[in-house]
């Protein structure tokens, strides 16, 4: 298994960059409702680059592709990528303002999240093919749903290596592109709109049922991420348990983008799905004690086992 702090084979994120504007509430409010709150603080954010931060810092080489507006946020949206090491430079500031996510996060850790796309949504099929050379170098190409659909197409159209799909938002991909994941990541929701996707009915009883339908589905292989209980690792003739170490939550932002880009980090390692599952469960599990997205994610110096026994101490 490769060590944390050396640098791993190459992967592209394909992906959405945002502003959070984070406030903490006592309780979500009720329709019509105002509440008093704390924070307004702005931070980096974005499914995209929530993933690469959290790539990069377990030791992944990382490139980029996406966009920002020409807009003070854009500063701030960028700052963590750039401090961590990804490679920014295929990054291209367009005429949108940069996107925005407004997070309201509860007294549980629980949080509430709008997102209003700007930027992310010009990053279409001829922007991802400009660097299609770059994609198809990459040992890795990891895509979310916070970019328009035809993106997520063109940069599987341009992978020579591992496709990785984290369905999440939902959005509607042809066939061919859904099927292409390896893995899918989903949590149970995402996972039984990727089968209605595919015209696939859904008579999953539970959890477990719903991974082998989607390995039926055609999926090579799917992670189901379970919350607080882990996750599932299903592929053909193989269904495994992740657990997930029991903490206390803070904030839950960010926590499955850093599943993911873990993921990803460690695939890139060499690591077998299960144990790639096993380490992003780990260090998910260590971001929600911490507030923010990317702000929570260890660095690759950080002993993720000592930092969560510290924790359980």
């Amino acid at each position: 298994m490769t060590n944390a702090s050396t640098p791993s084979h190459r992967i592209a994120v394909v992906g959405s960059i945002n502003a959070d504007l984070s406030v903490t509430v006592p309780r979500h409010p009720k329709p019509g409702e105002t509440l008093l709150g704390t924070g307004g603080r702005v931070l980096p954010g974005g499914k995209g680059a929530n993933q690469a931060v959290a790539a990069r810092q377990q030791g992944a080489e990382v490139i980029f592709i996406g966009a920002v507006g020409d807009d003070a946020n854009a500063t701030e949206a960028l700052s963590l990528m750039k401090s961590s090491g990804v490679d920014t430079s295929r990054i291209e500031t367009v005429d949108a303002p940069t996107g925005l996510a407004v997070i309201s996060v509860d007294a549980s850790g629980e949080n509430a999240i709008v997102v209003v796309p700007g930027a992310n949504a010009l990053v279409d099929a001829a922007y991802v093919n400009r660097f299609a050379d770059d994609i198809a170098a990459c040992d890795i190409v990891l895509c979310q749903g916070e970019l328009p659909a035809e993106a997520v197409a063109a940069a599987k159209d341009a992978t020579t290596g591992r496709f990785l799909i984290n369905l999440g938002p939902v959005i509607d991909l042809p066939r061919e592109v859904l099927l292409a994941a390896n893995p899918l990541i989903v949590n149970e929701h995402e996972g039984a709109a990727a089968l209605a996707q595919l015209g696939e009915p859904d008579n999953s009883i539970g959890q477990d049922d719903l991974a082998e339908n989607l390995v039926k589905a055609g999926f090579q292989s799917v992670i189901i991420t379970i919350g607080k209980k882990g996750a599932i690792v299903a592929e053909p003739g193989s269904l495994k348990h992740v657990t997930s170490p029991g903490v206390s939550a803070v904030d839950t932002t960010g926590a499955g983008d850093a599943f993911a880009g873990v993921v990803a980090a460690r695939l890139a390692a060499g690591d077998s799905l299960v144990e790639a599952a096993r380490h992003a469960s780990k260090v998910a599990a260590l971001s929600v004690t911490r507030p923010g997205a990317q702000t929570s994610y260890p660095a690759a110096d950080v002993d993720i086992d000592q930092a969560l026994q510290e924790l359980a101490d």
